[in-house]
């Protein structure tokens, strides 16, 4: 991940590297130092903080020019220490912690210049379209229709509002860490997505980007059901008990679901071999589950998260997001649980009273 960039004789001097003790120095586009991860005996568990140095020499038409950056990483909690030195003389010094990291926009590559081609012409129209928000609204009349064909308006009604209040969870977290967001869409017979033009930079944005939207779904059932024990209607208690069913499901540890980010993101906070078993375990969960429930909406997105799983895997020393501390983990671990423990909650209570209302939802995950 990329670690830090100070200015240096007229040209950005860029540190790069991993958990796995990787580490790569550059100025400008040149590549001027490395440390390999097998320095550090390609231990993942190496966090405590460890000194690092890098030095180069630099050809000038004055001369040589020695430049040595220098400090300490610690990666749990992150702090990151660093003294720039040339020619023996102290340039500048300074520490980054999770905050800076949190922080930082994460910089593009480079635009290429335009060349005409019919697959960039019609890459540009879909841009137009979705500026226009017509794809925005040709998906949610698409859902609309589908849900509606399927069972009734009023269903489809229901469950695009449990839909969009799920996904503006997602929204309103992208937008607590300042990231632009596209807004929602909506995926006929696949639900809704919540995009950001923006890309994260730590572990902690992932965890509350995706378990905000279950933990607002949560919100919305309990909302239903305070309404449902006030007035008696008995739509109010289906609409409540089949959010948090919906919600459940999207909490399975399995990617690309919201709980197989969490999952994953605690995981490889621990090491990046821990994380790759904690991802396999969780596919075999929601193999297990789709095949017993018959679930063929999960069954579809194992596919999806095992593309994920392989690129995790191939990046496994690459990651550029920063890890969970401890604090971070453990606070993880409790809002996970008491989003799942609130929406079986909400499922036990209104089964107790002999509500009908788990056999619909059930149906349209296996639909």
């Amino acid at each position: 991940m990329h670690l830090l960039e100070v200015e240096c004789l007229g040209k950005p001097l860029k540190l790069e590297g991993s958990m796995a003790g990787w580490q790569q120095l550059f100025w400008g586009e040149q590549c001027v130092s490395q440390i390999d991860a097998s320095a550090a005996a390609n231990n993942d568990d190496a966090l405590e903080g460890t000194p690092f140095s890098h030095q180069f020499t630099l050809q000038s038409e004055q001369g040589d020019i020695q430049v040595d950056l220098s400090g300490g990483l610690n990666w749990q909690p992150f702090k990151l220490q660093f003294t720039l030195v040339v020619n023996d003389q102290q340039i500048e010094e300074g520490t980054l912690t999770e905050k800076d990291i949190e922080q930082r926009q994460v910089t593009q590559g480079k635009k290429q210049p335009m060349k005409f081609s019919f697959i960039g012409m019609a890459s540009l129209g879909l841009k137009l379209l979705k500026s226009a928000k017509v794809i925005k609204v040709l998906f949610a009349a698409g859902s609309l229709a589908a849900y509606s064909w399927l069972f009734s308006i009023e269903f489809a009604i229901a469950l695009i509002l449990c839909l969009v209040f799920h996904e503006y969870g997602h929204i309103k977290a992208m937008k607590y860490f300042g990231l632009k967001t596209k807004g929602i869409y909506l995926v006929p017979f696949v639900g809704g997505l919540a995009l950001s033009d923006d890309k994260i930079n730590t572990r902690w944005q992932d965890i509350v980007i995706s378990i905000m939207g279950p933990f607002f779904g949560l919100i919305l059932s309990v909302v239903c059901l305070l309404a449902y024990w006030v007035t008696d209607i008995e739509i109010l208690a289906g609409l409540a008990v089949f959010n948090a069913l919906l919600n459940l499901f999207n909490m399975l540890p399995v990617l690309p679901l919201d709980g197989g980010h969490v999952l994953k993101s605690i995981a490889f906070s621990v090491n990046s071999w821990v994380g790759i078993i904690a991802c396999i375990l969780g596919a075999v969960l929601g193999v297990f589950i789709s095949y017993y429930f018959g679930l063929a909406l999960l069954g579809f997105l194992l596919a999806i998260g095992s593309l994920e799983i392989f690129f995790e895997y191939k990046r496994r020393h690459l990651s550029e997001l920063l890890p969970l501390n401890r604090y971070a983990q453990l606070v993880s671990v409790v809002w996970y649980v008491v989003t799942i423990g609130g929406l079986s909650a909400i499922i036990w209570l209104v089964g107790q009273t002999g509500n009908d209302a788990l056999s619909l939802p059930l149906k349209i995950l296996g639909s």
